[in-house]
């Protein structure tokens, strides 16, 4: 069983204000219950899917964040939660951990990096060679 994030009282009565109400549609399930998905499926980084159940349907727990998130609401929350705005004027990224494919070092290219010759080519060129050189002193 997976251990969800429950907002206490005092977040929730800081963050209720800024939900939408009076929306068409079908009935909303437990706002509190679906935040709380949200919140373990971002800290934990896994397939929405594999929401677990406390959180609510995982269609339900997806849609609600995709749809708050278009509209602005997970921000007003940020702020509401923390006391400043979630947008900064100057971010540094570090990206030294990203990890490169194993092909991005620079190896042969492929077709559109050098024309290759034939092999029949490669061996005629090769005794092109040896036939030019000159033979050492003796």
């Amino acid at each position: 069983m997976a251990k969800v994030y429950w907002l206490d009282d005092e977040e929730w009565s800081r963050i209720e204000p800024l939900l939408p109400r009076g929306r068409r549609g079908a009935h909303r399930v437990d706002d509190r219950r679906v935040i709380s998905g949200i919140v373990h499926m971002l800290r934990s980084g896994a397939r929405w899917r594999d929401c677990p159940a406390e959180g609510g349907p995982y269609t339900t727990v997806y849609n609600r964040f995709n749809r708050w998130s278009r509209q602005g609401i997970w921000l007003g929350m940020f702020e509401a939660l923390t006391g400043r705005s979630p947008v900064f004027g100057t971010i540094a990224i570090d990206a030294t951990h990203i990890k490169a494919h194993r092909s991005a070092a620079g190896a042969k290219g492929g077709p559109s990096a050098k024309p290759s010759a034939s092999p029949a080519a490669g061996a005629q060129a090769s005794s092109t060679r040896r036939k030019t050189r000159k033979a050492a002193p003796r």
